[in-house]
């Protein structure tokens, strides 16, 4: 055999030797996962962050579609929830109202859940404390009262116009009708009809109401807010204005009592990759900004746009602290609007866990305002 063939032969067997772990490394970096989880860097590996094998083979975990759960967007995408569940697979679930969450949570399809604080609540109450818990904060902000400018110029200018909110009784139902009630003007809690038309409307036809006018505003969350500026809106006020340091609790994480009585390992490693995920968000907002964008176009089919997402997305402020205080006062909006009677939330917090990973990472330790489960 001369020479030369022989080397090539050599080469070749060489190559395909070294094949199969040029695979091996590629699938370890994360690119041989995308296909199968719609972009979502997923690691499977054997045993969670801490080497240990966990006490569930799954966890699932439900979220919206929206920029106010970038934690759960960013998390899934970017794999640092997966990473510190190991072989404990994450099993998403999306939503687009805060009431079925609860109905799955309570109905045992699933096990925790990104949600608002009424919702929460809510769910809360009407289990008499039995359902969930308040486990973690995800965001504050990120809600904005949009209008029409040539109908509407000045705050004065509300009475008499129709205005969106997403759902009676939802986050930002409570709180326009407060904000009524201390302009001094009435509106029944129920029909939504008084000084102001508060008209209840999905986020996804908020933004066709808008552009064909049968409304004159929208109180609401991103990026519903953007798209209506997007579309000739104008923001007449950011609620975090309303509130003393600029905070209010727009997302929590809750858990199903259940589960963390059986699986306390399991929802440790989640809020770890929680509290992770929200340091990387907070260090990285552009990288951050565009993998919650990726996430949001493999769950819907579409990406925001950058005149939507650029001026959404650093209106919403990333954070561990569920910040209880803000959802005690939130509580005490929808009595007053008399769409609940006074609740009892005593337990409706339980941060025991996120206060021992926020402090076996250097960080401080988060209030539940009296509010924590004895």
């Amino acid at each position: 055999m001369p020479a030369t063939t022989r080397t090539a032969l050599r080469r070749g067997l060489a190559a395909a030797a070294a094949l199969p772990l040029l695979i091996g490394a590629l699938a370890s970096c994360g690119y041989g996962s995308q296909a199968d989880g719609k972009g979502d860097k997923t690691a499977n590996a054997a045993a969670g962050g801490d080497g240990k094998k966990l006490s569930a083979s799954e966890v699932r975990i439900g979220y919206f579609p929206n920029l106010t759960h970038a934690t759960a967007l960013v998390g899934l995408q970017e794999g640092l929830i997966q990473k510190e569940l190991g072989g404990t697979a994450v099993k998403p679930q999306t939503f687009n109202a805060g009431p079925s969450e609860i109905e799955a949570l309570n109905g045992g399809s699933l096990d925790i859940g990104f949600i608002g604080p009424s919702p929460s609540i809510n769910g809360y109450v009407k289990s008499k404390g039995s359902n969930l818990r308040i486990i973690s904060g995800s965001a504050s902000g990120g809600v904005k009262l949009v209008v029409n400018p040539e109908k509407i110029k000045t705050l004065d200018d509300l009475k008499g116009k129709k205005i969106a909110t997403p759902q009676k009784g939802n986050t930002q139902d409570v709180a326009f009708l407060n904000w009524i009630s201390e302009k001094g003007w009435t509106v029944d809690p129920e029909s939504g009809k008084g000084d102001v038309s508060v008209v209840r409307t999905d986020n996804k036809v908020t933004p066709d109401a808008f552009k064909q006018g049968s409304i004159d505003g929208a109180w609401v969350p991103e990026p519903t807010a953007s798209k209506l500026v997007s579309d000739g809106g104008s923001v007449l006020l950011d609620e975090t204005a309303l509130w003393p340091d600029k905070k209010f609790v727009i997302t929590n994480i809750i858990v199903s009592q259940k589960f963390l009585k059986e699986h306390p390992d399991v929802v440790e490693a989640v809020l770890k990759g929680t509290v992770k995920t929200n340091e990387w968000i907070n260090a990285n907002p552009e990288k951050a900004k565009a993998s919650a964008n990726a996430k949001l176009a493999a769950d819907s089919g579409k990406a925001l746009d950058a005149k939507v997402i650029d001026p959404a997305w650093p209106s919403i402020a990333i954070t561990d602290d569920p910040l209880a205080s803000t959802l005690k006062t939130q509580s005490d909006w929808a009595v007053k609007a008399k769409l609940i009677e006074q609740p009892e939330l005593a337990g409706i917090y339980d941060l025991t866990l996120l206060n021992k990973v926020l402090k076996a990472a250097g960080k401080p330790e988060v209030s539940d305002a009296g509010l924590g489960a004895k």
